[in-house]
Order: C-alpha cells, then sequence, then structure tokens
C-alpha cells in the first residue's frame, strides 16, 4: 500500500472538449495496468450553466477550465508514462523537457476545488437587471423584434409584465428576463 502522503494534484493538458473522454479512458486506462492504488482521484472542474434554447431552460455542464484535467496521484514510476501516451493528452503542466511532473502547490489545489464546490452549489440567482417604465425590446418568442414598456417586475417568477404595441394597441405581456433586452 502506498502512503496517501506522496500523493499530490497534478494538472494535465489535454485537448480542449475531450477532457471527459480522456478521465474516463485514462480511469479505465490505469485500472487495466494495476496502478489503482497510485491514482486517488481524476477530476474534471465543471459549472453549471442555464442557457436558454428555443425558448426553454437548459442546464448544462461546463468545463470550467477547458485543457485541464487535475488528477491527485503518486506520480512514480511508469504512472506520468502512462498518463503521456494516451490519445489527446499532452503532457503535464508546468513539467520541463525531460524532467518531472510539478505538482501544484496547497493553496491553489484549496483554490481550485474550492471554486469548484463554489461552482456546483451556486443555485441560479439571476440578478434582476430591469426596473419598472424602462424601456425594452423582445428577443426571443412570438413577440420577437417588439418593443415595449415594463410595467411590473415580477421577482418571485421571475417575470416581467411588458405593455407592447401590437397593430397600434397596447398589449400586456408576461415574458422572462431571458426573453428582453434593454433599448
Amino acid at each position: 500500500m502506498i502512503d496517501t502522503e506522496l500523493k499530490k494534484w497534478y494538472v494535465v493538458r489535454a485537448v480542449s472538449g475531450q477532457e471527459n473522454k480522456i478521465r474516463s479512458y485514462m480511469e479505465s486506462e490505469i485500472k487495466r495496468l494495476g496502478h489503482s492504488s497510485s491514482v486517488e482521484e481524476i477530476l474534471v472542474p465543471t459549472q453549471k450553466v442555464i442557457q436558454i434554447r428555443k425558448g426553454k431552460k437548459i442546464s448544462k455542464e461546463k468545463v470550467y477550465f477547458p485543457g485541464y484535467i487535475m488528477i491527485k496521484a503518486n506520480l512514480s514510476g511508469e504512472i506520468p508514462h502512462i498518463i503521456k501516451s494516451l490519445p489527446n493528452v499532452i503532457g503535464f503542466l508546468g513539467e520541463t523537457k525531460g524532467g518531472d511532473p510539478v505538482p501544484l502547490r496547497v493553496s491553489e489545489v484549496n483554490r481550485m476545488l474550492g471554486k469548484v464546490d463554489e461552482l456546483s452549489s451556486e443555485s441560479e440567482n439571476i440578478a434582476i437587471p430591469f426596473s419598472n417604465g424602462e424601456n425594452i425590446k423582445v428577443i426571443d418568442g412570438p413577440f420577437n423584434g417588439f418593443n415595449g414598456t415594463i410595467e411590473k417586475v415580477n421577482e418571485d417568477k421571475r417575470k416581467l409584465e411588458v405593455m407592447v404595441k401590437i397593430f397600434g394597441r397596447k398589449t400586456p405581456l408576461e415574458l422572462s428576463y431571458m426573453q428582453v433586452e434593454k433599448l
């Protein structure tokens, strides 16, 4: 059994957009070659992002540090070579040619992991950038392109009551924050 004190955090540079695929391949390759005891954790820092697609909210995991995978391991023996020889892996962050991979400082790890924890627990609190009487333009939905005036901001429902002139008549609409922009 290897002492956990020898395990440090390192950053593996990888092809951007392939982080999760590389992580799972790395895990299976290390297991296959019998080095599981030397590698404690492989992490791809992600954050939840709310996107609006066709008027619907979609929650998506977005890689926080594109092109980087964090790994907590005892990088002795063949392990650095195994990791570097995987497809789409560029190498370790901070290593010099022919030198050993440089571990992250504890302060950096705590900051990165703290940031990751903070991002995953962060609720989707969107600041309300609108106020009553403000002129807006509808940018999404059936009334796309119409201009209007905010009558009421409903914070609980995250909606705006907007008065829009349609065919010369003022018509009240209920729209989400994401469907409008300031003029």
